[in-house]
């Protein structure tokens, strides 16, 4: 797969270098903001002209992308509470609608023709989706293939467990140039638990924690402040209530907090939120979704 990961114009300055980048989002907001920041990294600086993002987070149109870098929306699918996947179209069942996920995925691909594919954190993508798309690549050898990991995955056994089940291992082997991890081999490495190849381990790379910019300012509050937030929220509720519960407990705990409850917190249980953070008489604050949050940070 010949040429390098970085550069500028490929084929002697026929075009500028185009990248796409894998983020399967299911759940949460991670893994598309961490493809927004890589995207928008790589094209700031010049080391590729044009960006897409292919992702299934169903809040992609919420966020603002600089003028090079563009995203494709992908059918959407829900985590259930035992772990299994659901269509977020009723008319389509799973298997229906992770074909279609996959011909969008390899459709794009075929067009577009990237010199750099970035896939975040699932080798395979969601339930196999990417194989056919890696494949392809592979036989034709035009582009180069990065899993992007970010700097803590799962405990080593469990990661371990899952990986073999997905045919992880096998996939990271067969299809990847380099594997990235974003984050300091000195602190944590999240890869010990995998039975990686020498071979594979020595195309990893390090980058360090990556660096967020701000794309779209917000205000934010004038005074001292707790920023408060569990990312995407579908998972949050224990630690919004932990919090709550501080502040409803001492009268006297300082500073105030800004809580962002998250798109995936909702229904009831966000209304029972909402009653408490009122109650507080303004030492909370809260709102649902802010796609400007590198601000408050």
């Amino acid at each position: 797969m010949g040429h390098s990961v970085t550069g500028t114009p490929d084929c002697a300055g026929t075009r500028p270098r185009r990248v796409v980048l894998y983020s399967h989002d299911t759940f949460g907001l991670g893994h598309l903001r961490r493809s927004r920041a890589l995207a928008s990294a790589l094209t700031e600086s010049r080391t590729v002209g044009s960006a897409i993002i292919l992702t299934g987070s169903p809040v992609a149109g919420r966020f603002t992308f600089p003028d090079t870098v563009d995203h494709v929306r992908l059918p959407g699918v829900k985590k259930l509470a035992d772990g299994s996947y659901v269509s977020q179209n009723s008319g389509m069942d799973i298997e229906a609608t992770t074909a279609l996920r996959a011909g969008l995925i390899e459709s794009t691909v075929t067009q577009y023709e990237p010199d750099l594919l970035i896939v975040d954190k699932e080798p395979t993508g969601f339930r196999g989706e990417l194989l056919p798309t890696l494949e392809q690549l592979s036989r034709k050898g035009h582009t180069r293939i990065v899993l992007g990991l970010r700097d803590v995955l799962d405990e080593a056994e469990v990661l371990a467990t899952e990986w073999a089940r997905k045919g992880a291992i096998e996939a990271t082997e067969a299809f990847y140039d380099e594997l990235w991890v974003y984050g300091m081999r000195s602190v944590y490495d999240p890869t010990e638990g995998l039975p990686l190849s020498p071979s594979a381990r020595g195309r990893t790379v390090w980058t360090g924690y990556l660096r967020r910019s701000i794309i779209d300012p917000a205000d934010v509050p004038d005074t001292p402040y707790i920023l408060v937030t569990p990312g995407g929220g579908g998972d949050g509720e224990a630690m919004v209530d932990l919090v709550l519960k501080a502040y409803e407990t001492d009268p006297d705990l300082a500073p105030h907090a800004v809580l962002v409850y998250g798109p995936f917190l909702s229904g009831d249980t966000r209304d029972a939120f909402e009653a408490r953070v009122a109650s507080l008489n303004g030492r909370v604050t809260a709102t649902g979704f802010d796609s400007r949050i590198e601000s408050l940070f």
